[in-house]
């Protein structure tokens, strides 16, 4: 019995593994891309949420290329978010009360993190 054979009708080879024939499925390549902590946090909740997904896009090669650009889109909304809630915030406020100003601000970011996550990450 041949180790290899090729199947015409649906264009896909098998490799013989002991007593059975397997299809030779390989994923496709996919570009590196830098995915960030919001792809990262997406991708966990797509792996424990919404598998099928999850599947789909590894299979297709595409997950990388999904979860960087969630990445970039959470960290544009992140950035304006926190740019318009920190509009009163200024250099002067920051001189006159350092730890005031550090509160606001890291309640600032704790807002801008839940408001992400609701709007793109664990949707």
């Amino acid at each position: 019995m041949d180790k290899y054979i090729f199947d015409e009708t649906n264009g896909l080879w098998y490799e013989m593994i002991g007593d059975y024939y397997f299809p030779c499925l390989t994923v496709p390549a996919e570009e590196e891309q830098p995915v960030g902590v919001w792809g990262q946090r997406h991708k966990r909740y797509l792996k424990e949420h919404r598998p099928a997904l999850y599947n789909a896009l590894l299979l297709s090669g595409k997950l990388n290329s999904f979860l960087a650009d969630i990445d970039q889109q959470a960290q544009k909304r992140m950035d304006t978010i926190i740019q318009q809630m920190a509009q009163g915030i200024t250099e002067v406020m920051k001189a006159a009360d350092p730890m005031a100003w550090v509160g606001r601000m890291n309640n600032i970011q704790k807002c801008a993190r839940e408001m992400v996550g609701e709007e793109i990450i664990y949707v």
